[in-house]
């Protein structure tokens, strides 16, 4: 008998603390996250003396060593409870921001962006997904497009925010600032998840087995062809989205923009995002994963061509909702598809590694786009690149998931 859903205003009801612990925790990770460390870029450049290219290679420092401490660190999930190991984590991610606030040396600048890194984009967002992807089920959809509204939120405000803060706060008391918010984020998990249970009563309490109907743990997934599969879509989203946002400046100089003209597009990006980041939520509790992640990617085909051969802003603009069409679908899909495909016992160590690849990518991504720049081939050229590498990775989730949906237990 197929799992009862209940109607999204019981749903949002019965489970409110749970979903809004999730939409924080994502909310707190922005402060780790490419699009809020970015806006202090020229201040930090400014102060330690760093070229582009130096910042860059910082940058990429920090995050590789963030994305292989997180194979470890996010198989915690699978031992800890959300409300024990999001404490802790939130505690080291003020401690990051403080320690960015307070840093006089440039040596320890890659310390500190592995501390950001790992805390916030890597372990405070890891726990929030995590967490919905083993307690729901039925609704898992629904749950993952709730909780990631925290990113979009993040996304909206915190940068406006803190730039227009800038103009009268030194960048280093904002990071201050920043730290008080994740502190403050603390006793708001204490509260919202008092009643949580811990991962091993939730494995057997709300069971969801993966394929051949049982759990997987992360060696298996590993030797398991369809986890390389996914590698070029986890790792192109994150290299490539990431590459567009730090180049932005770039970018807009490229196409005789000004810089404020195109990030007045971004909340158009936004918006889009968060349409799709709900509607794949309930898409993905009626159709399941099977049918919807092989093409979740086409649409950065489309935006990345879009970029590349756009003339104005308003094109632009058009690029910007496919880019948000994916970005938001990004938020649920692929992390109902590892609970869907490999269980939810072991949830947290597989998707540790999904995570450290999409980490690496963050890292990557900004330096070969910078390095191909260097190279005299402009993002216009890159960004037709850029787009066949997603047809590539669209063609790989496809085979993929072709070959192993017939031994998932059932069918969406």
């Amino acid at each position: 008998m197929a799992p009862i859903r209940p109607g999204l205003f019981e749903f949002l009801t019965e489970n409110r603390s749970w979903l809004a612990a999730g939409t924080l925790l994502t909310f707190l990770s922005s402060f780790g996250q490419t699009f809020f460390i970015s806006i202090f870029a020229a201040k930090i450049q400014a102060d330690f003396t760093l070229s582009h290219a130096g910042w860059g290679t910082i940058y990429a420092v920090g995050t590789t060593a963030s994305a292989i401490v997180m194979i470890w660190a996010g198989g915690l999930t699978d031992m800890f409870r959300a409300r024990t190991l999001g404490v802790w984590v939130l505690l080291l991610l003020a401690l990051a921001c403080l320690a960015m606030a307070v840093n006089p040396y440039a040596i320890l600048l890659p310390v500190v962006i592995f501390a950001l890194r790992l805390t916030g984009q890597g372990m405070t967002s890891h726990i929030a997904v995590v967490a919905m992807a083993r307690w729901f089920v039925a609704t898992r959809g629904r749950a993952l497009s709730v909780a990631t509204l925290g990113f979009s939120v993040g996304e909206a405000v915190l940068p406006l925010t803190f730039v227009a803060l800038m103009s009268v706060f030194h960048w280093r008391a904002l990071w201050v600032v920043a730290a008080l918010i994740a502190l403050a984020g603390i006793p708001l998990v204490l509260a919202l998840l008092r009643e949580e249970r811990t991962p091993q009563s939730m494995a057997h309490e709300n069971q969801s087995f993966g394929m051949q109907e049982r759990h997987w743990t992360r060696t298996e997934a590993l030797r398991h062809p369809l986890f390389w599969f996914m590698v070029p879509a986890l790792l192109g989203l994150s290299a490539f989205g990431t590459a567009f946002f730090f180049h932005q400046a770039y970018f807009a100089s490229l196409k005789g923009w000004s810089h404020l003209a195109l990030v007045g597009l971004f909340p158009v990006y936004t918006v889009t995002g968060i349409a799709a980041m709900v509607l794949s939520g309930i898409a993905l509790d009626r159709f399941g994963t099977v049918r919807l992640v092989p093409f979740y990617q086409l649409p950065m085909v489309i935006a990345f061509l879009i970029f590349a051969n756009a003339n104005t802003l308003a094109t632009a603009m058009l690029g910007f909702v496919f880019f948000g069409l994916t970005s938001g679908a990004n938020s649920t899909l692929p992390n109902a598809f590892w609970a869907e495909f490999y269980g939810t016992r072991f949830i947290g160590s597989i998707k540790a590694m999904a995570a450290a690849v999409m980490v690496l990518g963050s890292a990557l991504g900004p330096g070969i786009t910078g390095v191909l720049i260097d190279l005299e081939v402009d993002l216009n050229t890159q960004y037709i690149g850029v787009a066949v590498y997603f047809v590539m990775a669209t063609l790989a989730m496809w085979v993929g998931i072709s070959r192993a949906r017939t031994d998932l237990a059932q069918l969406a």
